[in-house]
């Protein structure tokens, strides 16, 4: 019996080892898509004449993912990126607050928006290392400051809700049309 009892705990501790090596890899591919996703917003920017954007580093410290700027029109945005291989991707409040900070902050520019950029991948998760093939979407949503901020979610059909309470209420937010040729898709394409 004791035998048996030792072999189980040897096998046990292998998947444990396994699942925490797993969850590492995982959020690492996460934050390389997130950083590839802001770092193709910045240079799609910076290929456009008039626009300057600038990545903005760590999300510890407080910062949009981007920031961009039209000097000759007075135009500046923070952008807050996502990307992902799920079907909704979540924007937790802090980041939209954190962004509208950034944003008044700059009164000398008489257009300031904070825009939620979404990147659905070509791939969906199905499940552990699984996916299956679909159509790239993305999207950039201007952010309602008359709204209250609230953790939201973006579907992959461009549907946009707000997070309160448990339950999930549309908003209805803008498309942004942006300088810069686009994968973007808008809710009306979609349906």
């Amino acid at each position: 019996m004791r035998i048996k009892a030792e072999t189980l705990t040897i096998t046990k501790q292998k998947i444990i080892k396994k699942t925490k090596t797993n969850n590492k890899k995982a959020a690492r591919i996460r934050r390389q898509r997130g950083y590839q996703w802001e770092d193709t917003i910045v240079k799609r920017f910076n290929r456009v004449e008039k626009w300057k954007a600038f990545r903005l580093g760590s999300p510890s410290i407080a910062l949009p993912d981007v920031l961009a700027v039209n000097n000759k029109d007075s135009i500046i945005f923070t952008i807050e990126a996502k990307s992902g291989t799920s079907t909704s991707l979540p924007v937790p409040a802090d980041q939209i607050e954190r962004c509208l900070t950034w944003i008044k902050t700059f009164d000398i520019y008489k257009k300031k928006h904070v825009i939620l950029a979404f990147k659905f991948l070509s791939k969906k998760r199905i499940g552990l290392g699984e996916y299956e093939n679909r159509e790239l979407h993305e999207f950039f949503k201007i952010w309602d400051e008359s709204l209250k901020i609230t953790d939201c979610v973006c579907t992959y059909e461009g549907r946009f809700f707000a997070k309160i309470d448990g339950t999930r209420k549309e908003l209805f937010l803008k498309e942004c049309s942006m300088p810069f040729k686009t994968k973007q898709r808008t809710s009306a394409q979609l349906n």
